[in-house]
């Protein structure tokens, strides 16, 4: 009270502020209390709102005479304008001495200059206008991208226009991104995860694979700057390239810009389609061991060869994997929640746009619980295979899938790049439509005939990356053949490295 009186004495405005801060101080509390107080629930007891409507915001599709296609979608929310253009190639089509090679193409297209600037007054003139072009090669596809302000536009867009058509591949550049290249391969095996994937991968499709090949030091020195002229001329061509474009732009300002930077752009040769790689499993099951003495964990991948997204059974296999897979799904809640055996565990069907991908399960655990984990996962594919799942998990997860069905459009960059992906690798524009058409449509019934159609546990390659001797019981009593990877790093067969 005396402290109270002695600021009503000296200063009545320090008495008004106290009684505001007191006051806001008793309703916030008096807010939150019921929030609270409000008992926590369990997450199958939660309610989904129905799924919003989703529309496709309106684009403009269309070809030019040289062949490119393009795409233009105007988004005006923010001053910004980005683009990627689409290349049909990717390193599935390199020649297996050359490994490396197209990856090293998508590198120093944008790092090696054009005919006008070098790489690094790319660089600068990007910076200065906070933009950005990049470029890539993957397994299917290459990729340019740029970003820029719409203010800058028309500089961007010309450089990144040139970096398409105009690049030199600079020796020096090429030199560079090679020795960063050998700096990978001699790294490759530290990580077990690393390992694990490249390894799977390997068993999986075969050492030979074009979708399981890895670089070494022989094929790298294989490569020369011609390699990548040769390469870039095969591929690189106006009737190989889907365009698309999405910001704050004028459409008819847009077009002109596009055909004065790429209407001049002539095929170099005649357009020669090449074929996809096939793929087929290389090893039917069986039980594969990386020796790493030094780790006090196991890293375990199980599964065998997949198939493609345009399955008719797509929709049935992604509530598959939402019964099995994720928190809450089977997978987390036995093997890891309840026998307690693992850091991490997954496993779901993962389909590739144009060749058959894989089914993945594994995780990863103690060294002492390996043989009971790989029992564990295997037990619960066994079980979805033969047991019809409740209609509670069928509910929830084909509800978390439809309610995740808006995050896909969320922006309408995310829409272009996938009407772009979809006619890429000729899917019908529609595609995610059906599928969730699809998805809605799913029973109890479809979800075990898929089960049962495509999980094959003999076929299932079991891969353990991790520290043998603490390994108990041993990977022996699963299997008496188990099968030793070597990874160890070929040296090259020249010394100019």
């Amino acid at each position: 009270m005396q402290w109270f009186g002695h600021l009503r004495g000296k200063d009545g405005r320090r008495k008004h502020y106290f009684v505001f801060l007191f006051s806001f101080a008793f309703l916030l509390f008096s807010f939150l209390l019921p929030a609270v107080a409000d008992t926590a629930r369990h997450y199958t007891e939660l309610k989904f709102s129905p799924v919003p409507e989703v529309k496709v915001p309106e684009y403009t599709r269309y070809q030019m005479d040289n062949g490119m296609i393009v795409y233009l979608m105007q988004d005006r929310e923010l001053p910004l304008v980005s683009g990627t253009a689409l290349i049909r190639t990717g390193d599935r089509l390199e020649p297996g001495e050359k490994i490396g090679l197209a990856g090293l193409v998508g590198e120093v297209l944008r790092t090696g200059g054009t005919a006008k600037h070098s790489g690094n007054e790319l660089n600068e003139l990007l910076e200065q206008r906070a933009a950005s072009v990049e470029t890539s090669i993957n397994t299917t596809v290459g990729s340019a991208n740029f970003s820029s302000l719409s203010e800058d536009l028309n500089e961007v867009f010309s450089l990144f226009a040139e970096v398409i058509k105009e690049p030199v591949f600079a020796q020096e550049k090429l030199a560079l991104a090679k020795t960063q290249q050998r700096g990978e391969i001699a790294r490759r095996n530290d990580d077990p995860g690393d390992i694990a994937s490249r390894e799977f991968q390997k068993l999986i499709y075969g050492d030979s694979s074009p979708y399981a090949r890895t670089v070494e030091y022989q094929t790298l020195d294989n490569i020369t700057r011609e390699d990548l002229v040769s390469f870039y001329q095969k591929y690189f061509l106006p009737s190989n390239v889907i365009l698309g474009i999405v910001g704050d732009f004028d459409k008819s300002a847009m077009r002109q810009l596009i055909e004065e930077k790429f209407g001049n752009w002539k095929p170099s040769g005649v357009k020669q389609e090449a074929p996809i790689p096939s793929a087929s499993q290389a090893k039917k099951g069986g039980i594969f061991m990386v020796n790493q003495p030094q780790l006090t964990q196991s890293n375990v991948l199980m599964g065998h060869l997949g198939g493609q997204l345009n399955s008719p059974d797509f929709a049935a296999l992604e509530v598959l994997n939402g019964v099995l897979n994720g928190f809450g799904g089977r997978l987390f809640n036995e093997v890891r929640s309840r026998q307690g055996l693992a850091y991490s565990v997954y496993g779901y069907w993962s389909p590739q746009f144009d060749y058959p991908g894989t089914f993945l399960a594994g995780g990863q655990t103690r060294s002492d619980a390996t043989v009971p984990f790989i029992k564990g996962v295997l037990a619960e594919i066994e079980r979805i295979r033969t047991s019809a799942i409740t209609p509670a998990e069928l509910a929830y997860a084909k509800e978390s899938e439809l309610n995740s069905f808006v995050f896909k459009f969320q922006d309408p960059s995310q829409t272009l790049s996938r009407l772009m992906r979809y006619e890429y690798y000729g899917y019908p524009p529609d595609f995610i439509f059906r599928y969730r058409k699809a998805l809605e449509a799913t029973t109890i019934e479809d979800v075990q005939q898929v089960a049962q159609k495509y999980l094959q546990p003999e076929n299932i390659v079991t891969l353990v990356v991790g520290n043998a001797a603490e390994i108990n019981p041993p990977l022996t009593s699963l299997t008496p053949n188990v099968t030793s990877v070597d990874i160890s790093i070929p040296t090259p067969k020249s010394s100019n490295r």
